[in-house]
């Protein structure tokens, strides 16, 4: 299991379409992803999950990789997160 603190910078924050961009990228990947928000866990891979979580601009959450691809999930995805999610 592998862990990266990143905060969201998307000035409307994982509204449905950056939220959309993650799930699409999570899903190629074989390892259970999870976003971490004030101690409550969220299934990357679920759009309802993400919204869910209502994570806007500043926020602070914790992305979590376990399984057999979790260092590749973990860099490509901080990544998509820190550059904005295509927004």
């Amino acid at each position: 299991m592998v862990e990266h603190n990143i905060v969201v910078v998307n000035k409307s924050g994982l509204h449905a379409r950056p939220a959309s961009n993650l799930v699409k990228a999570a899903s190629k990947f074989k390892a259970k992803i999870s976003i971490i928000k004030a101690e409550k866990t969220y299934d990357v891979k679920s759009i309802l999950g993400i919204l869910s979580a209502g994570i806007s601009c500043g926020t602070e959450i914790d992305l979590v990789c376990d399984g057999e691809d979790e260092v590749q999930a973990l860099q490509s995805l901080s990544e998509l997160i820190e550059s904005g999610l295509g927004e």
